[in-house]
């Protein structure tokens, strides 16, 4: 099957740090070349892939101070995308709303897998007024706001069987993995840690848009004596990070439409200690893969309850669950239905 992946170009295809959104479509795209489809990825080019890469721009947008309108690259990139529409069987954005308005005016096939939150009323509206747009949701709680959009399926993210391993360590501290910002709740993980008298490791990023809410509220925690910040870590990184940790903290207080960082500690054997929002029901299994708390004291039960998981156990589950290979399959049989409900062009008669 011929098939364009269009990536968003704020960071490279896989991005060097964090990049949530990107990672994914790195992930897919490997995964559909792997299994023998002719893969186009649209993206920045800096972007590693052995997919066919078409570069959009030079390099990841937020790497670039010369551009201050990221949005427009962006348009650019549709109109482009536009004129070779009859390359593709179908087209997979990812890309929000972006391509809406321009693609549905034209007949191959294409999807969107929405990765972001859609509680908030501007986006509650944009996708309202296009209702009959095929969407892929990353978690059931996702499309909460807007149930009655075109939704074709659930596809929950992967990650490469052998990307994150567990390793033969002690483990000795609690973790934080992500981004710094208020709804992440890192300031939440350092009060449950210290109620737990465990050590904390945070390893997140630190948007410019969330420097403010860092100096203000997270940078005089971490003076405690309990508390380690690292800061951005890359793919490399990671394994040895999370399977040194007890558990991953993840006290989110936001809608959270998947949480990647969720499977990547369980893909290290680790299990997660999270708040019951948005997707986590759907992506933990209590007392198999962790624990979803109501509060910061009942998380602090969860981590003295730890010793119950089978880190085996964990890995175990996230094999069954969220591999890349899952979801590549998933996202081919709806590129397959698409296909095979597109429309044939009526044949003419020829008088004889």
């Amino acid at each position: 099957m011929r098939i364009a992946q269009v990536s968003p170009l704020y960071e490279a295809v896989p991005p060097r740090l964090y990049g949530g959104t990107e990672r994914v479509v790195s992930f897919l795209t490997e995964e559909l070349v792997a299994m023998g489809h002719d893969v186009t990825l649209f993206a920045s080019g800096d972007s590693i892939t052995r997919a066919r890469l078409e570069p959009m721009c030079a390099e990841a947008l937020r790497l670039d101070p010369s551009i201050r309108d990221r949005i427009a690259p962006h348009l650019l990139m549709m109109e482009a995308i536009r004129d070779r529409v009859d390359e593709f069987d179908v087209i997979h954005f990812h890309n929000d709303y972006l391509p809406f308005s321009l693609f549905s005016r034209q007949a191959t096939p294409f999807v969107t897998t929405i990765h972001g939150r859609l509680d908030l009323q501007e986006f509650i509206d944009i996708y309202g007024a296009f209702p009959k747009v095929p969407l892929i949701s990353i978690s059931d709680s996702q499309r909460a706001p807007v149930p009655n959009l075109n939704w074709l399926r659930t596809v929950h993210h992967g990650l490469p069987l052998n990307l994150l391993t567990p390793r033969s360590v002690e483990p000795s501290y609690l973790a934080v993995l992500g981004r710094v910002s208020p709804e992440k709740g890192v300031d939440k993980a350092i009060r449950i840690a210290g109620r737990a008298g465990m050590p904390l490791k945070i390893a997140a990023k630190v948007d410019a848009a969330d420097e403010e809410y860092f100096q203000a509220v997270i940078k005089p925690l971490l003076k405690q004596p309990h508390v380690e910040f690292i800061g951005e870590i890359n793919e490399r990184q990671k394994p040895e990070f999370l399977a040194g940790a007890h558990a991953l903290l993840f006290p989110i207080d936001w809608p959270e439409p998947f949480g990647l960082v969720m499977i990547e500690a369980m893909a290290c054997g680790t299990p997660v200690i999270t708040y019951e929002r948005g997707s986590v029901p759907e992506v933990i299994d209590e007392g198999v893969t962790g624990f979803v708390a109501r509060d910061e004291a009942d998380a602090v039960r969860a981590v003295r309850r730890l010793g119950e998981i089978s880190r085996d156990g964990v890995r175990a589950r996230f094999e069954q669950r969220f591999t890349s290979r899952r979801m590549a399959e998933n996202y081919l049989s709806v590129y397959e239905e698409m296909v095979e409900r597109r429309p044939r062009p009526a044949l003419r008669a020829v008088a004889g």
